[in-house]
């Protein structure tokens, strides 16, 4: 059976998912992405928002393993606290639903994805639509998600 790998970009406004599954390593099928943008100005509010979409989505997709984005330190302490909240939220869903957590830092996902760790997010997005070949380019929270599933299988030996 394939292995289906949900990537999460966290973030407490808006949080970008995206699901892949992997036929090998170098062999990987989009299923789908998108953003959960939170509403509240109450920031529990808006963790209970990413957890219950989160939710919603590993319900009706059925991934068997999650791969998240490691916080990096921001020049802003209280910008760097909130995205750790989210991704608590994200890694709590995929806990309650029995999925391994596996996380990468940006460096290493961009490294994966583009082949360099400082790449922008337009280059990112490129190399997401083209590994994938998807039709159009994804939105970037969405683009970051599939990177972080994409860096997963290069990290992972699927190949049997």
């Amino acid at each position: 059976m394939d292995k289906r790998i949900l990537g999460i970009d966290p973030g407490s406004r808006l949080t970008g998912f995206g699901i892949i599954d992997v036929i090998s390593r170098q062999n990987s099928k989009y299923v789908t992405s998108g953003c959960i943008r939170t509403h509240s100005e109450s920031i529990p509010l808006r963790l209970q928002e990413i957890y219950t979409n989160l939710n919603q989505i590993i319900e009706q997709y059925q991934p068997n393993i999650s791969a998240i984005e490691q916080v990096f330190m921001h020049r802003n302490a209280g910008s760097a606290l909130k995205l750790g909240q989210a991704r608590g939220a994200a890694i709590v869903a995929c806990v309650q639903n029995n999925l391994p957590v596996y996380e990468y830092a940006p460096t290493r996902i961009k490294q994966a994805v583009v082949g360099k760790g400082h790449a922008d997010k337009i280059q990112v997005q490129h190399m997401v639509k083209v590994l994938l070949s998807l039709p159009q380019t994804p939105q970037a929270d969405a683009a970051d998600a599939l990177a972080v599933a994409l860096c997963h299988t290069q990290h992972t030996k699927y190949d049997q």
